[in-house]
């Protein structure tokens, strides 16, 4: 009779239990965004009859209540942390802490992807560049830093340096590898810090002959959760991020094709946005030109870049007269002389090591 009771009880308590989970599910308001997965939620569907015959409607009310699910971040902080520190694994969903940052596994190298990388860069080149000074420049992700040296899998960066430049042709390359080491990432984002920028800079001033620039001042914004942050599900402590700024970055002139809008070289608002790290040059762009109204010289460059080069090209200003910025990812490569007037200019192709090994994404 006890027992009876007590299984009674437990099924009172497991039924309430449920009762007030879907209860929560549908009273609580539904959020439009999750900031720390940096993705927008989905709301409840629309109720179409025909959506509903073909099950299309179930399948996005589940994707709806998975979203919405309450305390649905607390849960995905719980996964993590049994999953390091119980269960002893090394990464959770590729997502692994090293050195004090926190880096996202990415192996293994894809040759043929570095291979067409090159060919596109070339394709380039021989379409637009006669008369141009052409550079390349590889940035390493983070893993170059800390994957191998922890213990974690990583792609050979060795060969994919081998296997890029014995295909490249007719440009001159600068090696950056030894200009970084992990301290001048984000701790929480894949991204470089742009205060500490120094050796990049002096190093393609060097190689390129440009005029650098100085009497920066440097202004904070807190705080960054960089992309990895959501993806740890940890309680990590957020980034900072620093930009600087002299008289000729402040009086330089940002214009964006894409918006047809002109601005300046940093955004602030978008610091508050879905990626803090927009706060450069507004973020993903196709095509976008800076014009320096205080230049020195009549010098121009073109860098062919990814996200990158929005904290690197600011640095560069004070060396130009004009910086043309190109991202195939979202311009169509032979789509760039109708916009570009190539002659005499500088070009850098300037890309990491994780676009290279996707290039699938340079179009």
């Amino acid at each position: 009779m006890k027992e009876k009771i007590k299984n009674i009880i437990a099924v009172a308590l497991l039924g309430g239990l449920l009762l007030l989970g879907a209860a929560w599910c549908i009273l609580k308001p539904a959020d439009a965004l999750s900031v720390a997965e940096r993705r927008t939620l989905k709301q409840f569907p629309t109720l179409k009859w025909n959506d509903l015959i073909l099950g299309e409607w179930m399948e996005d009310f589940d994707s709806y209540t998975l979203d919405q699910f309450p305390i649905r971040q607390q849960l995905r902080t719980v996964k993590a942390w049994v999953s390091y520190n119980l269960l002893g694994q090394m990464d959770n969903n590729g997502i692994y802490l090293a050195d004090g940052s926190v880096g996202k596994l990415e192996y293994p190298l894809k040759e043929n992807s570095i291979i067409k990388a090159a060919d596109k860069l070339n394709a380039i080149r021989d379409k637009y560049l006669d008369g141009c000074k052409v550079y390349y420049a590889i940035i390493p992700d983070k893993n170059y830093y800390i994957a191998a040296q922890n213990g974690y899998p990583s792609m050979d960066y060795v060969r994919l340096e081998e296997l890029f430049d014995g295909r490249i042709t007719g440009m001159q390359k600068i090696a950056l590898w030894d200009c970084l080491d992990i301290w001048d990432y984000y701790t929480t984002d894949t991204h470089w810090r742009q205060e500490r920028l120094e050796r990049v800079v002096n190093r393609l001033a060097q190689a390129m002959d440009f005029e650098l620039g100085s009497g920066y001042e440097q202004e904070t914004l807190t705080p960054f959760y960089g992309v990895y942050y959501g993806q740890a599900a940890l309680p990590l402590e957020p980034d900072a991020i620093n930009y600087l700024h002299n008289s000729t970055i402040d009086e330089a002139t940002v214009y964006n094709f894409e918006t047809g809008k002109s601005g300046g070289v940093y955004d602030i608002e978008k610091f508050e946005g879905m990626d803090g790290y927009d706060v450069f040059l507004s973020g993903a762009c196709p095509l976008l030109t800076i014009e320096n109204p205080n230049a020195k010289t009549d010098k121009e460059l073109i860098i062919f870049r990814d996200s990158f080069g929005s904290s690197l090209a600011p640095l560069m200003i004070d060396g130009y007269k004009k910086i043309t910025l190109v991202d195939i990812r979202y311009i169509v490569s032979d789509y760039v002389g109708q916009f570009i007037q190539f002659g005499n200019q500088d070009v850098l192709f300037l890309y990491s090591t994780l676009i290279l090994n996707s290039s699938d994404t340079l179009r």
